[in-house]
């Protein structure tokens, strides 16, 4: 019988990812051997200090619960939209370490990214230079000499046939080119990918043991081609900087989130420094204040708290820090808050 959520967001591990039921048929993979999950350990889901911290103290709201099971059951992306600080990147962390999913697995995308970035790199000068080493006798190279060099992705790590979904974060695709959403689809629709260079070998050599994304350990790759059996859980996280193509969009389940009102705001700053004082109550209601004429992160809001707090500043001295600590992202809007009344900017 399947259990609905299967993600409760309250934030205690739990075995409930067993109970997800069987996937649309369209949304059905193979992918073979079996692997088993890469750790049992609810702390290990997000790898460090800093992500173990960052599961443990992200606050969820009702939507993101709906829609992270509605991405689950389906088999689908979940593409996460927002301000910054709205808690984006947060969210894989904490689903993996409450379904005990293993490490998260990350690929921060950058204007130079590529489809092939997040399935593996191949390195050809390493193995050229290991050839050399072995006396020019390039007859001795052995079998799995290309393997040695290859490397799988986050992307590719988490599309290997895992008994249980991985939880890929795909950090800030709008950064990336423009062609990279339309070079996911198909193999995120697929479930499925090839790595030519062992693929040319496969009829001499169809085993190879490529090492994964985060470890030193390796897998057996058969024949070059890599299926998943668990769709991977995905995050694809947006600034909303630009617009996805439709047959992009209607591949994922989107969720946007808002930036937080007040009882969410106490609710982030508690979870991550404990029961607020009358200073910090007057931190938020000033990040609130400030927030209406221009766009702030929560984490600004987080600095602001802990430092002002642990430095024992107090009235004026504090104020002036907390005011520091929180300036506007976007300069065109901290210029115009600090124009002088009355005054153009050609008059200056």
């Amino acid at each position: 019988m399947s259990l609905w959520p299967v993600y409760t967001g309250g934030g205690e591990p739990h075995d409930g990812i067993t109970q997800l039921p069987p996937p649309p048929p369209w949304r059905a993979f193979n992918g073979k051997p079996v692997l088993p999950p890469p750790s049992e350990d609810p702390d290990d889901a997000a790898s460090s200090p800093d992500r173990t911290h960052r599961a443990q103290t992200y606050v969820v709201t009702e939507q993101s619960v709906e829609l992270v099971n509605a991405a689950l059951y389906l088999r689908r992306p979940l593409l996460v939209t927002g301000p910054p600080g709205s808690g984006k990147s947060s969210l894989p962390y904490a689903v993996a370490r409450e379904l005990m999913l293993g490490p998260v697995l990350r690929w921060n995308v950058t204007s130079r990214s590529t489809l092939d970035d997040g399935l593996y790199q191949y390195d050809p000068l390493s193995r050229l230079y290991a050839a050399r080493g072995q006396k020019d006798d390039w007859s001795v190279l052995r079998h799995n000499d290309i393997a040695d060099h290859l490397r799988l992705g986050p992307l590719g790590t988490a599309l290997l046939p895992h008994q249980r979904p991985r939880v890929l974060l795909i950090d800030e695709i709008d950064k990336g080119d423009l062609d990279l959403p339309n070079d996911l689809l198909n193999v995120l629709e697929e479930g499925q990918f090839e790595i030519p260079e062992l693929v040319r070998t496969a009829h001499r050599h169809p085993e190879a043991d490529v090492m994964v994304a985060g470890t030193d350990s390796r897998v057996r790759v058969d024949r070059g081609r890599i299926r998943c059996r668990a769709f991977p859980f995905v995050v694809l996280t947006s600034n909303g900087e630009r617009e996805f193509p439709p047959a992009f969009l209607r591949r994922c389940v989107t969720l946007e989130l808002k930036q937080p009102d007040k009882q969410q705001l106490k609710a982030i700053v508690e979870a991550h420094l404990g029961q607020l004082d009358q200073d910090a109550l007057e931190l938020v209601d000033t990040f609130l204040h400030r927030a209406s004429g221009g766009e702030l992160a929560t984490d600004q809001l987080l600095n602001a708290v802990y430092l002002t707090r642990t430095s024992g500043l107090r009235g004026t001295s504090r104020e002036q820090l907390a005011e520091h600590l929180m300036p506007y992202l976007s300069q065109a809007l901290e210029a115009e808050n600090l124009e002088p009344e009355g005054l153009r900017p050609d008059e200056f």
